[in-house]
């Protein structure tokens, strides 16, 4: 994402000391898929809250309301809850290939045992 995209997308890009991209901005939580024709939960909202705690991340203040006003932690863990209850976990064995449309199902991470290696690409 560029400075000019960002700006007109209502949004602030910031190159941190270490290098890292911050995006700071109303992100809208659903999108509409053109192709199926349905709206759909297209966000990270769940992970900001629960699992984003370190020196630059403070959960309460990642996610908001459009005013800036913090979502309520019951909300937040309804949406966990929800998530939790429609995952469908993979059994993922050595060699494996899983193809997804990340606009038709939510990807996420469960805890394992390392060693594991997990090679990832997008596409559009």
């Amino acid at each position: 994402m560029t400075f000019n995209r960002a700006a007109k997308l209502g949004m602030k890009l910031e190159w941190l000391e270490d290098g890292v991209k911050t995006v700071m901005g109303p992100i809208p939580g659903i999108k509409f898929n053109q192709e199926r024709q349905q709206k759909i939960w297209f966000n990270s909202m769940v992970a900001a809250y629960t699992g984003w705690k370190d020196a630059r991340n403070d959960p309460v203040k990642a996610v908001t309301f459009g005013d800036g006003q913090p979502l309520p932690a019951e909300v937040v863990h309804d949406c966990l809850s929800i998530l939790e209850d429609e995952s469908v976990a993979i059994p993922w064995k050595k060699g494996d290939v899983l193809l997804i449309d990340n606009l038709a199902v939510l990807h996420s991470r469960k805890s394992f045992n390392p060693p594991r290696r997990v090679l990832a690409s997008l596409c559009k």
